[in-house]
């Protein structure tokens, strides 16, 4: 399981290395993330060892956002100051996330 969680790791920093490197508009992780589905399509299959660490990295998921809520609290006052532009993206941004998801759904899902 040490292997998997090194591969992963190791995909994230090649990720970062490339994306930086070029200059590209994604974020480290994703693009480690894309070099770790290619590897898996090359490979054929997801091996059972990496297959168990992803359950129990997902499982544990919340554990990662103590960090982005501790930088929320962090910053409690500039969100205060500037809660109305905030409150108007979250808004729009998940009228839009709905409306495209709905949109898809009917487009591949045939309309029914």
């Amino acid at each position: 399981m040490l292997a998997y969680l090194t591969l992963i790791f190791s995909c994230q920093l090649a990720g970062e290395l490339l994306s930086t490197a070029l200059g590209l508009p994604v974020p480290g992780p994703v693009a480690g993330m894309a070099l770790l589905l290619a590897e898996l399509l090359i490979y054929g299959t997801i091996p059972d060892e990496l297959g168990a660490l992803a359950d129990a990295l997902l499982s544990n998921l919340s554990l990662l956002f103590v960090p982005a809520g501790v930088g929320v609290m962090l910053h409690a006052g500039l969100i205060g100051r500037d809660w109305l532009p905030i409150a108007v993206a979250l808004v729009v941004s998940t009228l839009a996330a709905i409306a495209v998801t709905g949109w898809l759904m009917a487009r591949l899902g045939g309309g029914e």
